[in-house]
């Protein structure tokens, strides 16, 4: 059954019929809609009708007050006048509870748009189907299809990422979407209603995107016909992703490629390898710091590039990025040998990157020493890939490792394997264990981190104050004093030994 306030909703009446005064009745239904003349003119009034007064009207014309008095009588749903009535008018049809609506436009216009509403509901969904076609005809942005939806509807909308995070439009609450569940979805707000669709890739079946309007107010009136559009728009954004995917795809099996035929090289690359190299935009002479990055497997990693050139970039990093295998491999140039305090740097700017991609990925991450020229690219990917592999077992240095660390951990790693080492080094830390706080973990990384709070604090994950309290009770359970570096050498010794893989 069509309200008054469904009326309200249609694009004719949007913008062009306001509610005077009687808005608790806009839920009236409305079951016919008659022009008149004049407020005086007309046969009786029947229920469920909308009457609306066609004439110019004097701004004191006490007829209205008579009309409203009929209408309200008669179960009527409702009276429309061209101009403005007096405060005592207001008064009434508040007091009746009866929508007292007001137009500045042609009321013979509005009249044909509510009589088609109410002869064939279906029109109006129809009609704005067709419009969403048309306006999504050609290939456009995802961005773009919210600009172009915003307009068709006259209401909020956004656009949300597989995680239901807000990318574009203006949502008041884009958290009311399940973005778990890749289905249409609608959700209750407080003043009216959410719509969301979801943007499907075949490959995994799962949502890239999601588009969602708010209708508030009168607008939550066409939440039945809303939704049709909305999948409709969703399509295009489908078909821009398939686009996309397609051309992400093709630069990724370009980029590995091209990886490929360097690290195969045995001298100095040929003409044509070069020419490739210059096309993608990569340098082969200066000084290379291979970089690899390592995720699960499930992970769609062509999709996670440019998050990671994002993140990289955000950390100050001007690296070359390339899907490889189960993730990424990197590496940035300069244009001369970097000096030890360059490299340190860089390393704590990859660490930073590295947590940063813990959130989101659950990335490890390996880092090669500089070497120059292009066969120098090959020695620092493979030392990467050699630090990234340990990296992954290592929980305590935040899944990060530089190369440099390698050497002295491998060594330390073999002597704490004998089979002496490991009573001693179990009952060492035995005061530690059942205690809460993870305190075994905790010193673990605060060796890592050599000593450093800060950075125990950040590999954790807990508050700086919260890393202090601990370090305070395991000097007190084991009784030592890590300021001496006997003792700090002996506790990291039997940390590595209790936490290795399998212990």
């Amino acid at each position: 059954m069509t309200s008054v306030r469904r009326l309200l909703a249609l694009p004719e009446w949007s913008g062009e019929v306001r509610v005077l005064a009687g808005s608790a009745g806009l839920d009236a239904p409305v079951r016919t809609v008659r022009p008149v003349a004049g407020p005086g003119a007309g046969g009786p009034v029947a229920g469920d009708e909308l009457v609306v007064v066609t004439g110019r009207l004097d701004p004191g014309d006490w007829r209205v007050d008579a009309l409203l008095r009929r209408v309200a009588d008669a179960g009527g749903a409702g009276v429309l006048v061209p101009c403005g009535p007096p405060r005592a008018t207001l008064l009434l049809a508040d007091r009746l509870g009866l929508p007292l609506l007001g137009t500045g436009g042609d009321p013979l216009d509005l009249v044909v748009a509510a009589r088609l509403l109410l002869a064939a509901p279906e029109i109006d969904r129809a009609r704005l189907v067709l419009a969403a076609h048309r306006a999504f005809d050609r290939p456009c942005t995802p961005e773009e299809v919210v600009r172009r939806l915003r307009d068709l509807l006259g209401t909020p909308v956004g656009l949300l990422d597989d995680r239901g995070q807000p990318l574009a439009g203006d949502l008041a609450e884009p958290g009311a979407v399940r973005a778990d569940e890749p289905v249409p979805q609608r959700a209750d707000l407080p003043d009216g209603v959410l719509l969301a669709h979801p943007a499907l890739l075949p490959h995994p079946a799962r949502p890239t995107f999601w588009l969602a309007t708010e209708l508030r107010g009168t607008a939550a009136a066409r939440a039945d016909v809303v939704p049709p559009a909305l999948a409709v728009a969703a399509a295009a954004v489908q078909r821009w992703l398939l686009s996309h995917r397609l051309e992400l795809e093709r630069d990724a099996r370009a980029r590995t490629a091209l990886l490929g035929d360097l690290l195969r090289l045995d001298g100095e690359p040929p003409a044509e390898l070069r020419r490739r190299v210059a096309d993608a935009g990569w340098r082969l002479g200066g000084w290379h710091v291979g970089i690899r990055i390592g995720a699960v497997s499930a992970l769609d990693i062509v999709a996670r590039t440019a998050e990671i050139s994002r993140v990289l970039h955000g950390e100050g990093i001007d690296a070359v990025v390339v899907e490889h295998g189960e993730g990424w491999t990197a590496w940035t140039t300069f244009a001369q040998e970097p000096t030890a305090a360059r490299v340190r740097a860089l390393a704590a700017d990859l660490h930073a990157a590295n947590r940063k991609l813990q959130g989101s990925i659950s990335a490890h991450m390996g880092v090669g020493r500089p070497h120059p020229r292009a066969d120098g690219l090959a020695g620092t990917l493979a030392e990467a890939t050699d630090a990234a592999r340990l990296a992954a077992t290592r929980p305590e240095t935040g899944f990060f490792l530089h190369v440099d660390q390698l050497g002295m951990a491998q060594l330390l790693l073999e002597w704490t394997r004998t089979d002496t080492f490991e009573p001693a080094a179990r009952a060492l830390l035995a005061p530690l264990r059942d205690q809460p706080g993870d305190l075994v973990r905790t010193l673990s990384a605060y060796l890592d981190a050599e000593s450093s709070i800060a950075e125990t604090a950040a590999v954790l994950g807990v508050h700086r104050n919260t890393v202090t309290a601990r370090i305070d009770r395991i000097e007190r359970l084991l009784g030592v004093d890590l300021r001496h570096r006997d003792e700090r050498l002996a506790l990291h010794l039997a940390c590595r030994t209790v936490t290795l893989p399998g212990r």
